[in-house]
């Protein structure tokens, strides 16, 4: 079990030098950390092929209606001929990979070390584990053709909006953004339009740049529709 100081590499990293501290044993040094993950996280999903991530909060029991959406959409979605990678931990996370592995599909997970809540869920074949936030955004981009949505947490809401601004700002290929919840969506796509596009924040196009359905079959199509063209 990872122990408790291997937990913390993002809030020492972030951590602003301590007087007196030595900066060459400290960020210097970790330069080398963040290399190796990144290189590791390179070749492990660099064979994964045409695949999708799904993202949603960890939180969710098997027993509710989100964790059977997500177990069919990624059902779905590797019936089609996607790998599905997450961010292999419980609630949506497991409930996506166990879709892909009773599809017979690839199973990708990206976890994370945290000190709670994560633990690497039973349905990956791909299991690649990473201690900094940031390379594991930069894979779940990277080997993703779309990102598919389900209700969840402060970290989904920083997957949803990073994937907004990068297609906004035209710094990654814009492809899908799906929403799937349409009740657990609807308040924060209802502010967007009234207040953050009314007001004169975004643009009236930006809301175009994501997607809002239910339906695992129509979200397969999207994915398919934008991998085609």
């Amino acid at each position: 079990m990872t122990n408790q100081s291997e937990r913390v590499e993002d809030r020492e990293l972030l951590r602003s030098p301590r007087a007196g501290e030595d900066f060459t044993t400290t960020d210097t040094w970790r330069v080398l950390r963040i290399q190796s993950e990144v290189v590791s996280g390179f070749e492990q999903l660099s064979r994964v092929g045409r695949a999708v991530s799904i993202f949603g909060s960890a939180r969710t029991p098997e027993d509710h209606p989100y964790y059977e959406l997500a177990r069919k959409t990624a059902y779905r979605l590797s019936q089609a001929g996607l790998a599905i990678i997450t961010g292999g931990g419980p609630g949506i996370m497991q409930a996506a990979n166990q879709g892909a592995r009773e599809q017979g599909g690839l199973s990708v997970g990206c976890n994370i070390e945290l000190p709670h809540e994560q633990y690497s869920n039973p349905y990956l074949d791909i299991d690649v584990d990473f201690r900094y936030f940031f390379v594991r955004k930069l894979m779940l981009v990277k080997y993703s053709q779309a990102f598919i949505i389900l209700p969840g947490g402060f970290g989904t809401m920083d997957e949803l909006f990073e994937a907004l601004t990068l297609a906004q700002t035209h710094k990654i290929e814009r492809f899908p953004i799906i929403l799937m919840g349409r009740d657990y969506w609807k308040g924060l796509v209802d502010w967007l339009h009234r207040t953050m596009l009314a007001d004169g924040w975004i643009s009236p196009a930006d809301p175009n740049l994501f997607s809002l359905t239910d339906d695992p079959e129509e979200t397969t199509r999207i994915v398919l529709a934008a991998s085609e063209a």
